[in-house]
């Protein structure tokens, strides 16, 4: 199986006003729901349900929430990692500096090393 790509033609976000040039874009092939992971890994065991699973999915969420609202970095083994990252207006001097000057907050995901060696093998493919 290969990822399918598309190419879409962009301004160079530094150059604003010079050409553009096409860059490739990750084509969706679908989606997998919440509800349909939990059934696929109910499928997987013997032993437990997909309300089970669904069950477990939810409290992970609620607790990945509450220790990402804590500043922590969640670590999942192999899986990868979670961690709230800011970006802000610099200044020049620390005493400058107050909370309102940061712009941006985002939940980034770190790959472990299984997704990481799934991205050093993936295979592309040039869609419509």
């Amino acid at each position: 199986m290969a990822v399918k790509y598309v190419l879409a033609e962009r301004k160079i976000p530094l150059k604003p006003e010079g050409e553009k040039k096409w860059y490739a874009q990750a084509k969706s092939g679908g989606e997998l729901t919440f509800r349909k992971l939990g059934k696929e890994i109910a499928e997987g065991s013997t032993t437990v349900s997909d309300t089970d699973v669904m069950a477990v999915l939810n409290d992970l969420v609620k607790i990945l929430r509450r220790h990402l609202d804590n500043g922590e970095i969640v670590r999942f083994g192999d899986f990868g990692s979670f961690q709230v990252t800011l970006g802000s207006t610099g200044v020049e001097k620390q005493e400058e500096f107050h909370a309102s000057m940061i712009k941006s907050k985002r939940v980034t995901f770190r790959p472990g090393i299984d997704l990481k060696e799934m991205l050093n093998n993936l295979k592309f493919e040039k869609t419509k």
